[in-house]
């Protein structure tokens, strides 16, 4: 169907997202970090403190888990992420670290 167009972005984001918790872990030994702080600010200025970024559901797509409340996921294509930023947690946010795949 030529007229439908869905956003994203092409590529391997299983790839991106192995990668990109890769850099986090690195990240924390790097640091001597117990935890990482990680936040992902989308290209709407929207800014979210993250506990896991997945590669699902694909298709130029991926799922993040923002801390919060409420359970709540977003679905949102790759190319919305304006910046992912990596940081020691705050003292008072020490609960607000990223929980690796093989974490959770």
């Amino acid at each position: 169907m030529p007229d439908l167009w869905v956003p994203g972005v092409e590529g391997p984001l299983d790839q991106f997202v192995e990668r990109l918790h890769r850099r986090i872990a690195e990240f924390g030994r790097a640091h001597e970090l117990a935890q990482v702080s990680v936040e992902v600010e989308f290209s709407d200025g929207a800014l979210y403190a993250v506990e896991a970024i997945d590669a699902e559901p694909g298709f130029g797509f991926v799922t993040v888990r923002p801390y919060g409340e409420e359970p709540e996921a977003l679905i949102v294509p790759l190319g919305a992420i304006k910046q992912i930023r990596l940081a020691e947690p705050e003292p008072a946010r020490q609960r607000f670290g990223f929980s690796l795949p093989d974490q959770r």
